[in-house]
């Protein structure tokens, strides 16, 4: 015999399909199961940046040329920039934002310099940032090294400008402009006491290089103590500092040895004789005794004085401004 259900328990079981058919339908596989906020359409693909290095021979540029950069985007958009970058030892030293101009086969072409006025080696890279629906790119560094070229008396180039710029910065006071005179000679003469060097005023190609790479530099002795000069006797260098910072350093000639320069610890006084006095000492300046700093007509590269420090007749007049009354002298 069959049974009827009750009637609540009918309109219960009717309810359910309605529910069911209320809710919204199952998601088809793989398909979103919520809808994602409005955002601006991704890069549709990416530019590609390239560089090459022109100029070079064997992988090398001279010392003050110019090396150009040239490079490629593609595709081209117009309005598109590149930054390029530019690496001294491994040091990135400055960057240029550079136009990028309209090129062949939907390729943009850029053009970037660089002048070589340091030694080292050198390398660039490339950088192009996401622009008209295009993902950024950069290259890889690409490097080069330097060549030199020895520099001598008469010589006038951006070479030797570099090169005296480079000794400059050092302490070493070749004069200015871009020729070798005899300033120049001397600040060369200096350099290479300094370093234990031959003792004369030729500028090799090796000497060039390390100027430009910042090496041979005078070490002061006495760091510590302000604004002074030191005389090293066996460099044969009269060198004005302040702390640890050379700032003019000259050739001399100091006491033979049957009358050597005293050593110590002194300070310039206030007694000078500007111009020549009876003995042929030029613009002397005394700091203990009868001892002074002095041009003369004759400084040879070795030991020569009767006790004081000669200096060339050309620096003195330079040398005696820069000394005032109690400024510190070390001899040693």
């Amino acid at each position: 015999m069959t049974r009827l259900l009750p009637l609540s328990l009918v309109l219960v079981l009717l309810a359910l399909p309605a529910a069911a058919t209320a809710q919204e339908p199952a998601p088809a596989p793989g398909a979103d199961t919520a809808r994602a906020p409005l955002l601006p359409d991704p890069p549709s693909g990416k530019a590609t940046v390239t560089i090459r290095i022109r100029g070079l021979d064997n992988g090398r540029a001279r010392i003050m040329s110019s090396v150009p950069v040239v490079g490629s985007v593609k595709p081209y958009r117009p309005g598109q920039r590149v930054r390029v970058s530019y690496y001294l030892n491994g040091k990135r030293i400055f960057g240029k934002n550079v136009k990028v101009q309209k090129g062949k086969r939907g390729r943009g072409r850029f053009v970037s310099r660089i002048r070589l006025k340091r030694g080292g080696k050198y390398a660039a890279s490339a950088k192009v940032r996401a622009f008209a629906g295009l993902r950024s790119d950069r290259t890889i560094r690409k490097s080069w090294k330097v060549t030199y070229k020895a520099v001598g008396y008469g010589q006038c180039s951006n070479v030797v400008a570099g090169f005296k710029k480079a000794l400059r910065r050092m302490g070493y006071l070749p004069g200015g402009g871009k020729c070798f005179k005899g300033k120049t000679g001397r600040a060369v003469l200096a350099y290479r006491k300094v370093n234990n060097m031959s003792r004369n005023s030729h500028a090799g190609k090796g000497l060039v290089k390390r100027a430009y790479s910042g090496r041979g530099g005078y070490n002061v002795r006495h760091r510590g103590a302000g604004d002074h000069v030191e005389v090293p006797l066996g460099k044969q260098v009269l060198v004005f500092t302040k702390g640890d910072k050379p700032y003019a350093i000259y050739p001399i000639s100091s006491g033979a040895p049957s009358t050597p320069t005293v050593q110590g610890h002194f300070e310039f006084g206030t007694y000078t004789q500007p111009g020549y006095n009876n003995l042929g000492m030029y613009y002397s300046y005394y700091f203990y005794g009868g001892y002074a700093v002095h041009g003369y007509h004759s400084v040879p590269n070795y030991p020569a004085s009767h006790g004081c420090i000669r200096t060339y007749i050309s620096d003195q007049p330079e040398i005696f401004k820069r000394i005032y009354p109690g400024l510190d002298i070390y001899v040693f």
